[in-house]
């Protein structure tokens, strides 16, 4: 089926459901794998209807409580990240929960979903006990609509009837319970505009209306989602883009008491689950482009720069320009941009170089690599040379071979569906969501740059067979400060989406990362760092807690852009200093292993720590200050400026 009028509630973004999906999921469910999750996430990477996604939902269910002998072999730790949620909702979501659990495999995660009573959103909310409250979820929806909150005011029959402030007003009481009882962030929605107007246009702009008051309740919560720590769901702005005609659906209101229609599942569990997915650290960071029809339309070899399609008042070439100037945003938002190619390399940076035409330029794009060897392979290449992994690319390709085989060979990779007319690309690329964030930084703004820098360091490396002068040559400066109201939000984010160099996996919010600053009894460091190449922004992130004699580390989390440069020797060095200069005699490291932060399963043997009896899981780990001998590094120490990015 052609995907270029396929609705937006189809995800038209996502490959067909395939006929082969049942007798799939049948297999791994009579003979399962080691590989088991990984082929549930590949199922999922599909378009699910309702029914496979209660299939697949049911599925993961079984194979996680399978047999007690193979329980431990099927967890589905290696691939999958566990995030616990709650739900709070005026609605029925029996339909809503597996729909949530399925799309969350095709985001690697393993979705725990924990639900309240129907309809008693503020008793759950305000009571210590409550299953969603005593479950300490990760985070909590509030799934509610405009039915759950006390928009209208007056029943006298005298105008005006509707106002946002006590719908605002309940949904502060609601949040900051969950917050303080649960210790959870909270998902808040937006409520979708009213359909049907009372007075016609005048309904936008009248005091009083369904249709203002929602609008100012939108508006109002919108600017508190951006200072308080919590995460919109911009349901509305989902509503709108699918028709309010063809969101709202009073039969399943009546009927089943769904908030929308049911045809809409699909692309509200999408969208929640992508925000989950950024919550931890799972949103996409580069964009992989193609060139021929695709950057430009027709073949640069075959063609030649007069031939191909890319001049204003061609449609063609309009459409193949929208796919450029989408894709400079996504650059100056911090998104990296490679291009992958089957071309002669020379003869692919022609339209960069001469075409006037091309919005994007050499100097936008960090690797450039074109030659005959299958996508797949370059592809490699390209995560390779940025040092990020498979699951940061976005492939955008008009080839559905092309497509096709990369997702067979390399299914980490992103690879968007894309119909015959370029017209639809550059949306079809933004409606996905890939790039999803539920913050945005300075730090954010110079991600891009410093990718390009990680680029030209491997690049460098790879020139040189000694690592200690390689290093050397990098001039690396590397700055320490205490936690900082300006740098709150890249700590917020580091903490919450950091898994591989992160000891404990700790998760804090933007609140109580506030109440850290200045704290007598906890010892914070945010951490910077500076080469010849550029500014890698805050990298590393480390919590203690202060006491007389020893400090326990908490907390340390670290970018893995910058692994294997010293800088863990450095944040040692400095916090040994610190630790030892307020009269404690050892430091105490708490290493608890996850499904992914392996990586620094050696991290304190490393740094001279050793090893202390536990009867608990975690490790624990001390290093004698006495004794302790400052690594010799090839980094200059600095003060962190008055205003960190």
């Amino acid at each position: 089926m052609s995907t270029d009028r396929l609705p937006l509630l189809d995800l038209p973004w996502l490959p067909r459901l395939s006929a082969d999906f049942k007798p799939r999921l049948a297999a791994v469910l009579a003979n399962p794998s080691p590989q088991w999750d990984s082929e549930l996430a590949g199922l999922a990477q599909q378009a699910l209807g309702l029914n496979a996604a209660i299939s697949l939902a049911r599925a993961l269910k079984r194979l996680l409580a399978g047999p007690q002998d193979q329980r431990q072999d099927q967890r589905p730790a290696k691939t999958l990240t566990p995030f616990k949620l709650g739900i709070l909702s005026n609605a029925t979501i029996d339909f809503i929960v597996p729909m949530l659990e399925a799309t969350a495999l095709r985001y690697g995660i393993c979705l725990d979903v924990v639900t309240g009573p129907f309809g008693q959103v503020m008793q759950a909310a305000l009571d210590p006990a409550s299953p969603v409250n005593a479950a300490r979820p990760d985070a909590v929806l509030l799934l509610l609509d405009h039915r759950a909150l006390p928009f209208r005011q007056d029943d006298s029959g005298q105008w005006p009837p509707y106002q946002a402030d006590a719908a605002l007003q309940e949904l502060h009481a609601i949040r900051d319970a969950v917050r303080r009882h649960s210790g959870a962030i909270c998902l808040v929605q937006t409520i979708p505009t009213p359909v049907a107007p009372l007075f016609g246009s005048l309904d936008a702009t009248l005091a009083g209306s369904m249709r203002s008051a929602v609008a100012a309740f939108n508006n109002r919560l919108a600017l508190e989602m951006a200072a308080c720590g919590d995460v919109l769901v911009d349901v509305d702005a989902l509503a709108q883009a699918v028709g309010l005609n063809d969101w709202h659906n009073d039969r399943d209101w009546n009927l089943a008491k769904l908030p929308f229609g049911r045809h809409a599942l699909p692309l509200y569990a999408d969208a929640v689950l992508r925000t989950l997915a950024a919550l931890r650290g799972k949103s996409r960071k580069c964009l992989v482009l193609d060139l021929d029809n695709t950057l430009w339309g027709g073949v640069i070899g075959d063609d030649g720069l007069e031939g191909i399609a890319l001049d204003p008042g061609d449609a063609r070439g309009e459409a193949h320009r929208a796919v450029q100037a989408v894709a400079l945003d996504l650059r100056r938002r911090g998104i990296v941009l490679a291009v992958c190619s089957k071309n002669d390399e020379a003869t692919a940076r022609l339209p960069f170089q001469q075409h006037a035409g091309m919005l994007l330029k050499e100097a936008d794009i960090t690797v450039f690599v074109a030659n005959w060897e299958d996508k797949a392979s370059n592809l490699e290449r390209i995560a390779q040379r940025l040092d990020i992994g498979l699951d940061a690319l976005v492939l955008l390709d008009d080839n559905p071979a092309e497509r096709a085989q990369v997702r067979q060979a390399l299914p980490q990779v992103a690879v968007p569906e894309l119909g015959n007319d370029p017209s639809g690309f550059a949306r079809t690329l933004l409606l996905a969501g890939y790039f999803e964030s539920v913050a945005f930084t300075p730090e954010d703004l110079a991600r891009a740059d410093q990718y390009r820098g990680n680029a030209q360091r491997s690049e460098l490396q790879e020139g040189s067979r000694d690592l200690g002068q390689f290093l050397r040559s990098l001039e690396m400066q590397i700055q320490f400060a205490p936690f900082q109201p300006q740098g709150r939000k890249r700590i917020a984010q580091l903490i919450n989406k950091t898994n591989q160099f992160n000891l404990t996996t700790r998760r804090y919010t933007e609140a109580q990362i506030a109440n850290m600053e200045g704290a007598a009894a906890i010892f914070t460091l945010q951490v910077g760092l500076l080469d010849r190449f550029g500014d890698n922004g805050m990298i590393s992130a480390l919590i203690c807690d202060r006491r007389a004699d020893e400090w326990e580390i908490d907390s340390w989390l670290m970018s893995c852009r910058v692994l294997n440069r010293k800088v863990e020797e450095s944040v040692c060095n400095h916090l040994a200093q610190a630790a030892k200069a307020a009269g404690a005699q050892r430091l105490i490291g708490v290493y608890r292993p996850t499904a992914r932060n392996g990586l620094v399963a050696g991290l304190f043997a490393q740094l001279g720590f050793k090893r202390l009896d536990s009867p608990v899981e975690d490790q624990r780990w001390a290093l004698d200050l006495a004794h302790f001998k400052p690594f010799d590094v090839p980094v200059a120490e600095h003060a962190m400026p008055a205003h960190p990015v």
